[in-house]
Order: C-alpha cells, then structure tokens, then sequence
C-alpha cells in the first residue's frame, strides 16, 4: 500500500484529550514498526499532510519532530523526511500475529516470586478477627500528621540521599527505648532501620546464610520468616514449639550442623507461648558453642498483658550472637514500613552495606516523623494507652469465648501480644470452621495455616485457629464470637457454607 494511502486511512479523534499530534504520532510508530512503511520511504511534506488529515502543520510538525527524536525519522531540509534507513525491514511483526516470546525466570527468581505464596494477605474491610492487627482506632493520626508536615514545610535536609543505617535521630530515641523497655545492649551505631522486620529477614538471610546451609525456625510459626531463608538457598529446619517455647534440644540433635536459629522467645506465634528460661540459656549455650547466630524477632513485645515486659534474649547475649529484630507496624500502623535490626558492631555495618544494595536507605521523612513522635513523648503515651485498651479487649474476648465457647475449644496463654490461640476440644476440621466463619463475616486463621509444609508428626499440634483482638472494640469481639459459635456448630453438623443469619 502506498504511503498515501496508509496515511490517509488515519483516523484522529478529536474529542479525546490525547493531542492530535500524539495520535498521529503513534499511527506513524506503529505503520513504521509493522513494516507497513518501509525504512528509506519518503513521508508527504508537512503542508501535505496536514490538508490530508484537516489539522494544523504544526500538529504533523510536532508528531515528525517527535519521531525524528526517537530515530524513527530522518531529514534534511530541502530533501524531504524519510523513515530511518537503519531500521530493518518490518522492525516488528504485525501485533496480530506476534507470539509473546516465554522468558522462564531463573531458579533463583522461581524462589522469590514464590517466596511469599504461602503468605495471607487479607483485603477488604476490617473484620473480627483479624490476626496481629494494631488498634488504627486508637492511634492519634492528627499528631502524626502535624509532626510530618512540619518536616514537609520547613525542611529541605530530607530531600536527598541519607545514611543506608537510617535517621540518626531515630536510631539514638530507638536505642534508649529498647535499652529502657526491652533491655536491649546496644549502641546507635548498632541500629540499621528497615523497610519493615520482612526487610531485615531478607538482609540477614542473604548475609549470613550460604546455600544448602541450614537454619532452625519454629514450627508452628511466622509463616513470612519461611520465604526469606528460602529464597537465600537455606535448608529450612522445622522446629517444634511446646510450653516452654522452641524445643532447643530437640533441634541441637536433629540439625546439629545449623548455621543460626530464629526464634520469637518473647511471644511465640501463633502458640502464644513464652520462651522459658531454661530454654533461652539453653539456645544461647548452643549458638556460642556452634559460632551459629540467633536471630530473635521480637516483634510484639510492648504488648504483656499481665505484668511488665519481659527482658529480650539479646540481653542475656555475651557472645555477640544475637540479633535484635523488631517492627513498629505492631505498634503504630503496618503502612508505615519501617523496622529495624539490633547487630553486633562488624554485623550491623554489613547490614547497613547491604540495605545500600537493596533500596539504598529507607524514606527519611516518615523515620523524621516517628523520631519527633518519640522524642515528644506520643509514643510512650500510646503505647500506654493501647496497653490498656488491648488488655480490655482481651478480656472481652476471653470473657466471650468462656460464655458461648467455653466446652468447645481450649484457650491458649494470653498474657502477651494482639491475637488468641484456641484449640478445639472435639474433632473439627479447621479450614471447615474457617469456611463458615468467613460465611458468616468473621475473620480467622487456622493453626494449620502457621504449621511449616516440611515439618513432620513431631511438629504436630491440636487443630484450632488464632483471633485477633487487638483491632476491634469489644462489642465488635462479642458479636464475633456469637457468629464464631454459629460456625463451629455448622461445621460439627456438616452444614453448607452459606450466611444464615
């Protein structure tokens, strides 16, 4: 078909808001790319072809200006414009006829884009009883958004690159609170901030793991801890988890050859469990003997319920093995995106090196922000008050589930953390419970779900499922229960899965 001709049949629309130049400049892109006109053609004069399709000459002239840039056209004045002679003939096969080319990832990225299948992301409204859920009714947002712009209007120091270690502000206000809170031995300078605890899981699984290598985790347990040490190529070691916390003798002799070990001694999830004592000295004895790191996610630890907090496993550390893992997103609001790792001095400059590698540094304004709402005392004072308001709900919950639950399921320790673990005392499919719970709006998670797909009978625990509390009021919490019974009931009766409220 002649140049003409194909130009001719362009169609420009008036009426959209893509500039007419725009359109025309891809009607040529693409007759180039198909073949449909050819490299070394000869394009009508600019006059021409705006009397052609009835628009202005400087609308064509902006559309080959356009093309020109970008190496499609080529001109000279007096001599006419012409397609580019260096594009090979028929640059692209016609879209409607192109196959799209299958470019399988690599094993490794097989492994990350993977990693997180297992992982539930819940979307939607929030519903009882959503696990490790921070109250968002009860954080003060008007505060929040004062404080932050602040730093918006006045500031211009938070605009460029930062330290990879993160703000250093935050890091001073962060390591005189965990010393104060958590007992935590540390200095600034042994602080990276991350873009959340699944950040700093990554980095250190990258830095300290080689593949084949293998790791010990807890079995039930977090399930986004699984992916990380995955991806790095290590050999998941399943533990089990009984009333004082991870079965450290039980790992030494199965996996006696572990490069490091990730616990969460302070409140296992979804168990509910402390780490006892005995079992603590028991964990750091092994990892000083063995030259292995523990890696100990202390994730809501602000959160006890029945007592102060528990000192952190890293203050008992005096072999430098321990690494400190912590989020706020337990604490202030999971969007927020910022954690942070507490290493010993050579470990945290590493970490500090290889957060540069994956982000460069985490945005300065939000780590600004939370430094001010330290420094202001707002945090401490919501700490305190979610305390208070988390161990009301608590009880709400617990008051409920002895009421219309009480003979069908056994409550797990509660003295710590956002959630609730309950067994059931008679056989009940877990996924069938949660199938009529969800029919019924109510929000749970089965036991199973945190049960590592590797660990055998050994890890083995009785059915149940973990509710969270901490995000709802506690009439929310009792009309949950009540839809809780009904499901459970419908599960014992094998009824379907429909809402027969």
């Amino acid at each position: 078909m002649h140049v003409h001709d194909i130009l001719a049949a362009v169609t420009l629309d008036r009426d959209t808001a893509t500039p007419l130049f725009r359109q025309l400049y891809v009607h040529l892109k693409t007759a180039i790319l198909d073949g449909r006109i050819g490299a070394g053609v000869r394009l009508p004069a600019t006059r021409i072809l705006c009397g052609l399709l009835n628009v202005s000459r400087q609308t064509v002239l902006a559309a080959y200006e356009q093309l020109m840039a970008e190496g499609y056209l080529a001109g000279t004045v007096g001599k006419g414009t012409f397609v580019s002679a260096s594009l090979p003939s028929g640059a692209r096969a016609r879209a409607e006829t192109a196959a799209p080319m299958v470019r399988p990832l690599s094993a490794r990225g097989e492994l990350i884009a993977g990693g997180m299948a297992r992982v539930l992301h819940h979307a939607g409204p929030l519903r009882a009883f959503r696990a490790s859920m921070p109250g968002l009714d009860l954080f003060p947002f008007d505060v929040w958004r004062r404080l932050e712009a602040r730093h918006w209007r006045h500031s211009t120091a938070h605009l460029g690159y930062a330290a990879a270690a993160g703000h250093a502000p935050l890091r001073e206000l962060l390591c005189a609170y965990l010393k104060a809170s958590r007992g935590v031995q540390c200095s600034p300078d042994q602080i990276v901030i991350t873009s959340g605890s699944q950040q700093a899981l990554y980095l250190l699984a990258q830095l300290l793991l080689a593949p084949g290598e293998s790791m010990w985790i807890e079995s039930p347990g977090y399930q986004g801890a699984v992916a990380p040490f995955t991806v790095a190529g290590a050999r998941v070691c399943p533990v089990p988890v009984d009333d004082e916390g991870m079965d450290v003798a039980y790992a030494a002799r199965r996996y006696p050859d572990a490069r490091l070990a990730f616990a969460t001694p302070s409140h296992q999830l979804p168990l509910g469990v402390t780490m006892s004592l005995r079992r603590r000295l028991e964990l750091l004895r092994w990892a000083e003997a063995n030259r292995a790191w523990i890696v100990e996610d202390d994730y809501d630890s602000e959160y006890r319920h029945t007592g102060p907090p528990l000192a952190s496993l890293q203050s008992l550390d005096r072999a430098g093995c321990v690494i400190y893992v912590g989020t706020l997103s337990k604490v202030l609001f999971p969007a927020l995106r910022l954690g942070y790792v507490v290493a010993p001095p050579q470990l945290a400059a590493a970490l500090a090196r290889a957060k540069a590698v994956v982000d460069r540094h985490s945005p300065i304004v939000p780590q600004a922000t939370l430094a001010d709402f330290i420094a202001g005392g707002h945090f401490a004072r919501h700490i305190r008050r979610t305390r208070d308001a988390y161990g009301e709900r608590r009880q709400a919950l617990i008051d409920a589930l002895d009421a219309r639950l009480g003979s069908r399921v056994r409550q797990g320790p509660s003295d710590a953390g956002l959630d609730l673990c309950v067994h059931f005392t008679e056989l009940l499919a877990e996924e069938t419970v949660a199938q009529h719970a969800r029919a019924l709006g109510v929000d749970v998670r089965t036991l199973g779900y945190y049960t590592n797909p590797q660990a055998g009978a050994d890890c083995a625990i009785a059915p149940g499922l973990l509710l969270g509390f901490s995000a709802f009021a506690p009439d929310v919490l009792r009309t949950g229960v009540d839809d809780l019974a009904r499901a459970i009931e419908r599960a014992a009766r094998g009824g379907p899965h429909v809402d027969g409220r």
